[in-house]
């Protein structure tokens, strides 16, 4: 049977807005997500580094994403109107 470690993640999301310029209307939000048991810690300014940053966690615990997945988030990306990465 696996270990609790194998099996177990947990991870810290911490988000905060920043304030606005001077003469713009509109805070942009700032974050980070930490892996606690590795420490690992990234910086994020987008949702979908929050995905980016877990995936490899998941996959190294058995998940697979079918493509139905990767299609609805991808087009869910679409419909945000936001530019695509390959």
């Amino acid at each position: 049977m696996d270990s609790i470690e194998t099996t177990d993640h947990r991870f810290i999301l911490r988000v905060w807005l920043e304030e606005p310029p001077e003469g713009t209307r509109r805070a942009k939000w700032r974050g980070h997500i930490t892996h606690v048991p590795s420490g690992h810690r990234l910086y994020i300014e987008d949702l979908d580094h929050i995905i980016k940053f877990i995936a490899p966690y998941l996959r190294d615990m058995g998940v697979t994403f079918s493509p139905q997945d990767r299609l609805c988030w991808w087009f869910g990306r679409l419909k945000e109107g936001r530019r695509l990465t390959p």
